[in-house]
């Protein structure tokens, strides 16, 4: 259950097909094999309440002699479940209670029944001493939380296993924490946060029950493109051994952040095409599918704008390899958003950067406040003096 083999789980999986299910840029033929796959772990896990909300959603068809056997399986399997219970209680000790417990817990997680699973793990969690076993608990919460996208349970147990580390706890457990947190942040949109506990992980990285690490450097590469500076890129990312070694494995992306840190800006936009399919199939990156891409582009007009005091509309739309109209399309959006620093000469067809000076900046900050300071010694000597 928890990808010790290096193996994703099962269920994350499962997921995983169900999100492509609903996406209408899958292909049709895609789907009817992804639906025989959903049917296939369905069944093998005897998902009998999953079966029933996919029925009822058109996911699947209904039949109603594979729900009554995995029914029977359940009724079964949970009866020789409560019977080891009531044994272990009878005539074993403490630990062998809790295994029973945790059976039961992992019986109903891996037939897909959320509430009594996380009910379950309540009661597991009231007979557990030890503090990596109780982590333990919360990472398949976690995982529970994953599978259903369901963002408060997630938070909830990622303050929950925060508060047990206090108490103690291995590095190996607080490392996997750290890509838990990492997924939420990404999937919640804080790719700052996201970008920082991925590259934090790189090198310790044994999170395979949540996705492969080509999947994970993926990740890590996309969220650093967006949050960190030139610097922190090439020392982080661009010349990380850990990244380098497999960022060839993975379509476009080595092409995607090698241009962009290059200034390869037609090489980048045509990367940049190739990844965006793959950026709008995933689970975790689809609902902020318009978002990244209003992102990425901002960094790179921003990085191409920032050797230029004034440079022609046209000398920018040929190094991107797009055409003049395009390119004055996009800019007049981000100017207007906030996004850009400069203006558009429409007659000359050129471009004039207005980058905020910040050293500038913080000098009117400072003399707006040291004035707003004496101000308030003024008044105060005022009171002293009545």
């Amino acid at each position: 259950m928890d990808g010790e083999d290096g193996k994703q789980q099962a269920h994350l999986v499962l997921a995983d097909k169900l999100f492509l299910l609903t996406q209408p840029d899958v292909d049709d033929i895609d789907k009817v094999r992804l639906r025989q796959e959903v049917l296939a772990a369905v069944v093998a896990d005897d998902m009998a309440t999953l079966y029933e909300s996919l029925v009822a959603t058109s996911v699947l068809e209904f039949d109603q002699k594979v729900l009554d056997s995995m029914r029977e399986k359940n009724v079964e399997e949970l009866k020789k479940l409560d019977d080891k219970i009531s044994d272990a209680e009878e005539n074993l000790g403490e630990s062998e209670v809790r295994e029973a417990h945790l059976a039961k817990s992992l019986f109903y997680i891996r037939t897909g029944d959320k509430v009594k699973a996380l009910e379950q793990l309540k009661v597991t969690e009231g007979k557990t001493v030890a503090v990596g076993q109780r982590m333990d608990l919360v990472f398949y919460t976690l995982q529970i939380g994953l599978f259903y996208m369901d963002f408060d349970l997630i938070s909830k147990s990622i303050d929950k296993a925060k508060k047990l580390f206090e108490e103690g706890g291995d590095w190996e457990r607080k490392n996997r924490l750290k890509v838990y947190e990492g997924l939420y942040c990404m999937s919640t949109r804080n790719f700052k946060k996201a970008a920082d506990l991925f590259l934090d992980s790189i090198s310790t990285f044994t999170t395979y029950e949540l996705f492969p690490y080509d999947t994970f450097i993926c990740y890590t590469v996309l969220a650093s493109i967006i949050t960190l500076d030139r610097v922190s890129l090439k020392q982080k990312v661009v010349d990380a051994p850990e990244i380098l070694t497999v960022i060839g494995k993975i379509p476009h992306l080595s092409e995607f952040l090698n241009s962009l840190y290059g200034c390869q800006y037609k090489s980048f936009f045509s990367a940049f095409a190739g990844l965006t399919k793959d950026i709008k199939l995933d689970r975790y990156l689809h609902p902020h599918f318009r978002f990244y891409m209003r992102e990425i582009r901002t960094v790179v007009y921003s990085q191409f704008l920032e050797s230029y005091k004034s440079v022609t509309i046209e000398a920018m739309a040929k190094a991107f390899g797009v055409t003049v109209d395009f390119i004055d399309l996009e800019l007049s959006r981000f100017i207007s958003a906030g996004k850009l620093h400069c203006k558009i000469d429409k007659v000359a067809g050129v471009l004039e950067t207005n980058r905020p000076d910040s050293k500038n900046a913080l000098y009117q900050s400072t003399i707006k406040q040291g004035d707003f300071l004496l101000n308030r010694i003024q008044k105060l000597s005022r009171v002293i003096d009545l």
